[in-house]
């Protein structure tokens, strides 16, 4: 079987996130079913791009944009001050190899992450507020044509699997 969606490490119970957590498993059986049978890449961006577990959060800067930061206008930045932009981005290129290696039209990623928001991410002031946008690794999928979404939308993303399989999901 194809590799069919590209998923959070956090989101299967891997504790991989910047405070040695998960993101609590989201796993449902249809999910468990898609993993066990090699259907779904996992990736923690962060960690693909060098940074380690734990490590201090990071936040994009505030007022700025996952897309400033591909484009090189923005940092991300970590609560100990450091610049860590470098990382982030490298991260957001692993994924969209892996999705461009094995045709993934569809992700799964962490709400509100700098990496991996789909719909919000945190506001840069370290506040836990968040605001509109997405992480680094979200921006750039969606601008190479993947669907992302959230832990909140696993239905939908199972859909729009399903309607690329053809008549009954069994293309």
């Amino acid at each position: 079987m194809a590799i069919e969606l590209l998923m959070s490490a956090c989101l299967i119970g891997q504790c991989c996130r910047w405070d040695a957590r998960n993101g609590r498993s989201v796993v449902t059986p249809r999910l468990h079913q898609m993993l066990n049978h090699g259907q779904v890449a996992v990736i923690c961006p962060e960690c693909a791009g060098g940074l380690d577990v734990p490590r201090p959060a990071a936040e994009i800067e505030p007022g700025r944009t996952a897309g400033e930061v591909l484009e090189g206008k923005a940092r991300v930045i970590n609560t100990d001050g450091e610049d860590v932009t470098a990382q982030y981005v490298a991260g957001a290129q692993a994924a969209l190899a892996l999705v461009q290696k094995h045709g993934i039209r569809a992700a799964i990623l962490k709400a509100n992450s700098p990496s991996c928001g789909t719909q919000a991410v945190y506001d840069g002031t370290f506040s836990g507020t968040t605001r509109p946008g997405r992480g680094v690794t979200a921006e750039l999928l969606a601008a190479h044509g993947v669907a992302v979404f959230d832990e909140t939308q696993i239905d939908e993303a199972l859909a729009l699997i399903d309607a690329g399989r053809g008549p009954a999901g069994r293309g």
